[in-house]
């Protein structure tokens, strides 16, 4: 199989390539590995939207569990022995534009001294008249463990979540049927679109607006489980998490 690598300290795993018959190319790979954490693989997945992907933990600043070890992971692949998951993206689209995240698209405000103040339709029906905030935003089950958490404090498993960061006003976090589509109109800015971790940001000034929906595109994502595995997580967090704790399995397989 051939497979294009992306990542740090790729020499740990590169030899390992021929012992399980990949070989690496730079060109029409089959396969992407991202070696390194989650900021890999989503730069991965922006950059080669469309081409499966393998996500490895980087061993050196993430520890491995027995089961997860390169070659544990390698040959468990070559065996048809991993799991293959299809995640959902999301599209923001403005003025033209479009910008694609496999956990979320938040607007933020661009002067951390001024909170942006905006306008929400959730599928044409007006939800909100006027918010004052610092952020808003989407985000896809996979997303849901990220900013989305932190905002809310809660993750959930199917469709879209709909978070609002800091506002005045009482509003409640919303979980969406995945078909839904929001609007949101900057009453005062400026602020911009982000997604993701990609450095792309689109600038919206006083009557800009923004549709954010779920995207044409799926992420195709092999042994997402192992990358999120409780034990490996306990090695790298070991006073960070209860011992009984159990993570949530967000990926949806197929």
């Amino acid at each position: 199989m051939k497979v294009k690598l992306i990542g740090k300290n790729l020499e740990d795993i590169i030899p390992l390539l021929a012992l399980y018959g990949f070989e690496e190319v730079n060109k029409n790979p089959e396969l992407l590995i991202a070696h390194g954490g989650d900021g890999t693989l989503l730069t991965a997945e922006r950059e080669f939207p469309g081409i499966p992907k393998l996500p490895l933990r980087d061993s050196r600043t993430a520890p491995l569990c027995e089961k997860h070890s390169y070659n544990e992971q390698l040959n468990a692949f070559c065996h048809s022995q991993t799991t293959k998951s299809t995640l959902v993206k999301l599209s923001g689209i403005c003025n033209n534009r479009v910008i694609t995240g496999m956990n979320d698209v938040f607007i933020h405000n661009v002067q951390r001294i001024s909170a942006m103040r905006y306008r929400v339709w959730i599928d044409d029906q007006l939800y909100a008249n006027e918010i004052v905030g610092d952020s808003v935003g989407m985000a896809t089950p996979h997303g849901s463990t990220a900013y989305y958490r932190s905002i809310t404090h809660s993750i959930f498993r199917v469709g879209l979540g709909l978070a609002f960061s800091n506002s005045t006003e009482l509003v409640n976090h919303l979980v969406l049927p995945e078909t839904s589509v929001v609007r949101i109109q900057i009453v005062r800015g400026p602020a911009e679109v982000v997604a993701d971790n990609s450095p792309e940001v689109f600038r919206l000034d006083k009557s800009d607006e923004v549709l954010i929906k779920k995207s044409n595109e799926l992420a195709i994502i092999y042994g997402i489980d192992n990358f999120m595995c409780q034990k490996c997580r306990l090695l790298r967090h070991p006073n960070k998490y209860p011992v009984n704790y159990r993570f949530p399995k967000l990926a949806k397989k197929q």
